[in-house]
């Protein structure tokens, strides 16, 4: 299961388990993070906004770290105007304790008509590979008779080409 969550203007999919860096936060201890969206093990998805309200994604925080340095040079010719200046952004890592989703007795209910529908995609996804590979086998072959076409036509014309060219010298 995972699922997608925003944190300081930006997104990131997360599931249980995860260590993550995230812009700064000044919260120490535990943080709970209400998902944009969730992605259940048997692949159904909960996007109602109703639903995810009662959703959340916890999380314990690590610690803070420091990015990548920036370092930012200006400069104007001909002015004797030169700026440098650095920046290093903040970040808070986390780790993901878990993920609640509401209304756990319905996914029981759902997951033998799923793991049916499982079983008939991957049939059709076999069925789709054997259809593939014979037509791939089958371009092969056409490529190949081509290729025999194609050499034979080649060694024709040489021919006349040299039964051409000692008639030439005959002459």
């Amino acid at each position: 299961m995972y699922a997608i969550i925003s944190t300081g203007g930006k997104q990131a999919k997360v599931s249980e388990g995860d260590v993550l860096s995230v812009e700064l936060i000044k919260d120490t201890g535990n943080v709970t993070y209400t998902p944009l969206l969730i992605v259940q093990d048997d692949g159904s998805v909960i996007a109602d906004p109703a639903k995810l309200e009662k959703a959340t994604v916890s999380a314990e925080v690590l610690g803070e770290s420091a990015g990548q340095k920036i370092d930012i040079f200006k400069y104007k010719n001909k002015t004797g105007y030169r700026r440098r200046i650095g920046h290093r952004q903040k970040y808070t890592t986390i780790k993901v304790t878990g993920i609640k989703t509401p209304g756990g007795k319905k996914k029981a209910a759902k997951s033998s008509k799923d793991a049916k529908a499982k079983e008939d995609t991957e049939a059709a996804k076999a069925a789709k590979a054997a259809k593939a590979a014979k037509a791939k086998k089958d371009t092969e072959a056409a490529k190949a008779k081509k290729d025999t076409e194609a050499a034979k036509a080649k060694k024709d014309t040489e021919a006349a080409k040299v039964s051409d060219e000692a008639g030439n010298q005959e002459a």
